[in-house]
């Protein structure tokens, strides 16, 4: 995937640039690999979402009950899982599958979250899919979750995959949304253990 350099040296002192008004020129957001750098804007976004809520999230379920994230020791050790998970460096906890990470992100400031899951299980052929993708809510509405899922499709035809399932909530008529602007064909709706869901699948 080309990218440009990780922002995450970028100098945060000034306010968040979603806050400044018309004033503030947007950049081409990336996708960058998670990184300790940006831990005070990853905690900024976090907040943002209700408390165990957004799936977005992303892959907060390898780390331990009662992390405090706001050490920054704790952060960079789970910031560490996340980019093994993608390289097969450790054993997956609780059989989950090797998954790739990034965060999309914006002049230094972490917006979003998507991953890109290497393989389906049970529980992600019904209720998952193999990629999960999220936008903080203060930058929503700008269609960073329609770029970001398309800019990871070239990533999944890399790792030999020929198509992708998708899944959102049957209600989350924006995520359906952003899933059909990338080529998305509704195979099935499903009454699931974790609720309504939509399957989508899109052609590599």
């Amino acid at each position: 995937m080309r990218t440009r350099p990780d922002p995450g040296g970028l100098p945060e002192k000034n306010s968040n640039p979603l806050e400044r008004g018309p004033r503030y020129r947007r950049r081409m957001p990336q996708l960058i690999a998670p990184t300790p750098r940006l831990h005070a804007s990853w905690l900024a976004a976090h907040a943002e979402w209700a408390p165990g809520g957004d799936p977005g999230r992303a892959g907060l379920w390898l780390a331990a009950e009662g992390d405090d994230f706001t050490d920054p020791e704790v952060f960079a050790g789970w910031v560490a899982l996340l980019r093994d998970q993608a390289g097969h460096a450790r054993p997956l906890p609780g059989g989950r599958v090797p998954t790739a990470h990034w965060w999309i992100a914006e002049h230094g400031i972490v917006l979003g979250a998507i991953d890109l899951r290497h393989a389906l299980d049970a529980f992600l052929s019904e209720a998952g899919g193999h990629v999960g993708y999220s936008v903080r809510p203060s930058a929503r509405r700008r269609g960073l979750a329609t770029w970001a899922l398309g800019t990871v499709l070239p990533e999944a035809r890399l790792l030999g995959l020929d198509r992708l399932l998708l899944v959102c909530d049957a209600a989350n008529t924006a995520s359906a949304r952003v899933i059909v602007r990338n080529g998305g064909v509704l195979e099935d709706v499903r009454t699931t253990r974790h609720g309504v869901k939509n399957r989508y699948w899109i052609d590599l």
